[in-house]
């Protein structure tokens, strides 16, 4: 190759160079597939930390805000079911038989069970869901499980509704007693 070609290639490509820095600048989200843009990504990461925060302020609220959580809790059509039900707390022994008053009862949040003593040496134990709108029941005073967030009341006999809104009584679970102590299952 001469100097004149190869001054003439050379000049050709520094040609090409000039017209590519004065050609507008294309932006690389113009040349990336739709959806892969930063502002969607950032808004994906934005919503997918949404739903997990939500998700996560979803669940155990025992303080009653007052809003159903599904159609049947609404008409207090609720079995239960939905946050513990009738299977809550199984296994193992639940308390001494001397901790349950007679004619009263003890619940307990964490195995989210009551457990009642209507009469001397009979025990009863219940669901501690309020079949209302899922909230904890809190107290058993006066003859009565109690739920704090509408004012439900249910027998310590049976479970049965005392004073609504609630319009099913609590399921009831299975109790034992063995050598002075409770048993759930």
């Amino acid at each position: 190759m001469n100097h004149v070609s190869r001054a003439a290639s050379c000049a050709s490509a520094a040609s090409a160079v000039s017209d590519a820095s004065t050609a507008p600048a294309v932006s690389t989200a113009s040349r990336a597939p739709r959806g892969s843009t930063r502002r969607s990504v950032v808004a994906a990461a934005g919503t997918a930390g949404l739903v997990t925060l939500l998700a996560a302020c979803g669940g155990g609220d025992d303080g009653g805000s007052g809003e159903a959580k599904d159609d049947k809790s609404k008409n207090g059509d609720d079995d239960g079911s939905r946050t513990g039900g009738a299977d809550a707390g199984k296994g193992g022994e639940i308390a001494k038989a001397a901790d349950i008053p007679e004619g009263g009862g003890k619940v307990f949040p964490d195995r989210k069970v009551v457990v009642t003593q209507p009469a001397k040496g009979e025990f009863k134990a219940f669901s501690a869901v309020c079949t209302h709108q899922g909230c904890l029941v809190r107290e058993v005073s006066g003859g009565t499980i109690n739920c704090p967030c509408h004012g439900s009341k249910f027998a310590v006999a049976d479970g049965s509704v005392k004073g609504g809104p609630a319009k099913k009584g609590l399921p009831e679970q299975q109790v034992s007693v063995h050598d002075g102590s409770l048993h759930l299952g």
